[in-house]
C-alpha cells in the first residue's frame, strides 16, 4: 500500500533552519504533484509549496524567499528546506502526493520555532 513517511521536524530557534523530507512508497512517484501543508493549532491546515511532476515550483506568500521545495524521482523524496524560521511557522508539516483520482498524507512532522 502506499505509504509517506515525513522525518525532520523539530525545536529551532527563530531564524534557524531545518529540512523536512518525505520519502514514498508503493506509489508511481514521478507522476503525482507533491505538496507540503501545514497546520498550526486551531487553524485550518494550508498549503505551504507545491512541486509538479514536471518540476515548476509554487510558495504560498508567507514562505516565498524562505522555503524551497525539491523532489527526487529517483529516491521518492520530496524535502522542504526550511530557512529564515519564525515562530509563526510553528505547526505539523504534512507531506501530500496528489493527482487527478488521487491524493495521500503523511502522518506528519512537529515543527516548532521558539527560543
Amino acid at each position: 500500500q502506499v505509504q509517506l513517511v515525513e522525518a525532520g521536524g523539530g525545536l529551532v530557534q527563530p531564524g534557524g533552519s531545518l529540512r523536512l523530507s518525505c520519502a514514498a512508497s508503493g506509489i508511481i512517484f514521478r507522476i503525482y504533484a507533491t505538496n507540503w501543508y501545514r497546520q498550526a493549532p486551531g487553524k485550518q491546515r494550508e498549503l505551504v509549496a507545491t512541486i509538479t511532476s514536471a518540476g515548476n515550483t509554487n510558495y504560498a506568500d508567507f514562505v516565498k524567499g524562505r522555503f524551497t521545495i525539491s523532489r527526487d524521482n529517483a529516491k521518492n523524496t520530496v524535502d522542504l528546506q526550511m530557512n529564515g524560521l519564525k515562530p509563526e511557522d510553528t505547526a505539523v508539516y504534512y507531506c501530500n502526493l496528489a493527482r487527478i483520482g488521487g491524493s495521500y498524507w503523511g502522518q506528519g512532522t512537529q515543527v516548532t520555532v521558539s527560543s
